[in-house]
């Protein structure tokens, strides 16, 4: 059986913050599109979990306590323009460093944006509808 290789044998602690930015973000974004206390609540919720189910590399990084993570701003623009950038630059990396993990990558944040939508009412709203299409287009923007 091949060993695993670690986080820290292919990313460096940048690249990891890079990572833990956008999935943590992605989670904050969808939360924030989802009016209302409760639901968007169950959202962020719902995203979270889907977060942590994520395997190989990018589970191993988002798994780890994310030090650094400052995903403060005085509005959601701020919160996207600085996830949106992070998401774009981690397919980047993940090309450059760990190509095999871009799809996995992706997969895990449609499946947080996906989740989150769901958590609710099982079908997303037109302002989770219009920030899942802002997040696809940072992620191919790559």
């Amino acid at each position: 059986m091949p060993e695993k290789t670690t986080p820290a044998e292919i990313l460096t602690p940048d690249d990891k913050l890079t990572l833990q930015t956008a999935a943590h973000g992605v989670v904050s974004l969808m939360a924030v599109a989802d009016p209302g206390p409760i639901s968007s609540t169950r959202s962020g919720m719902a995203g979270g979990k889907a977060l942590s189910s994520a395997t190989g590399l990018v589970g191993r990084v988002l798994a780890e306590k994310a030090k650094g993570l400052d995903l403060g701003g005085g509005s959601t623009a701020d919160l996207a323009d600085r996830v949106f950038a992070a998401l774009t630059d981690s397919v980047t990396l993940l090309k450059a460093k760990a190509p095999d993990e871009v799809a996995n990558f992706r997969g895990t944040i449609a499946t947080i944006t996906d989740t989150a939508s769901r958590a609710h009412k099982g079908a997303a709203g037109p302002a989770e509808t219009a920030m899942i299409q802002k997040i696809t287009a940072a992620l191919e923007a790559a």
